[in-house]
């Protein structure tokens, strides 16, 4: 039954690899906002966001996109796996599965309303908000490594 789905996934790699690799390059605009906006207004009390507050919300509506991303990593990485063993495959999928704590328990919502609650910086509400905030970067190199494929697999086919 999975092999099937492992011969289609192998015969349409690049398709499935591009995919992914846009699914969570987007996430990366949501990083971004999170730093600029969230972090950087924590730490020195001034947001350093550029872009109007539309872009804000613009950000949550693409971090649900973070999901699907997480579904087709996973994926990719479990395809990786199987074809060679690696530990760099097995900390990316913690990495990835990680989120799924940040995603259903302390969501960007909660980490917002503790930042801009007047606690101090390492109040034990706040200390989970950065912790939240950590568990998002994770991802930053899965994000940079499926990149990384996908440039490879492309410069391969030419």
């Amino acid at each position: 039954m999975f092999q099937r789905f492992w011969d289609w996934y192998q015969k349409y790699y690049r398709v499935n690899l591009t995919v992914t690799v846009f699914l969570f390059a987007l996430q990366l605009f949501h990083l971004y906002w999170m730093f600029t906006d969230i972090i950087l207004l924590k730490l020195t009390g001034q947001s350093y966001f550029g872009l109007s507050k539309i872009w804000g919300v613009l950000s949550t509506f693409i971090d649900y996109s973070e999901i699907p991303a997480l579904v087709s990593t996973n994926i990719l990485y479990i395809y990786l796996l199987r074809e060679k063993f690696s530990y760099k495959y097995l900390w990316f999928l913690f990495s990835l599965n990680i989120q799924l704590l940040h995603i259903f328990w302390i969501t960007d919502e909660i980490v917002i309303k503790k930042f801009n609650a007047s606690l101090h910086l390492f109040h034990w509400s706040t200390a989970i908000a950065w912790i939240a905030i950590l568990i998002d970067y994770l991802e930053v190199p899965v994000i940079f490594d499926t990149a990384r494929r996908l440039i490879v697999e492309i410069k391969n086919k030419s």
